[in-house]
């Protein structure tokens, strides 16, 4: 089993790792000015979805 199987597992570090994830796209955001706003989300998405982080969203059909 791999590091990234137990990430995928364990919900607590899932929710944690989203927290940061969205406090690095705010900060980026803000440093940035919001220029490159839409790539930093696209970044952040195609992150979530490879670590299986948007699994447990309530909007996914």
């Amino acid at each position: 089993m791999g590091i990234f199987d137990r990430f995928k597992s364990n919900k607590a570090a899932r929710h944690k790792a989203r927290d940061m994830s969205d406090a690095a796209e705010r900060k980026t955001n803000e440093k940035t000015g919001d220029k490159y706003e839409s790539q930093v989300d696209s970044g952040q998405q195609q992150m979530h979805q490879r670590l299986g982080m948007d699994d447990d969203r309530p909007d996914k059909p």
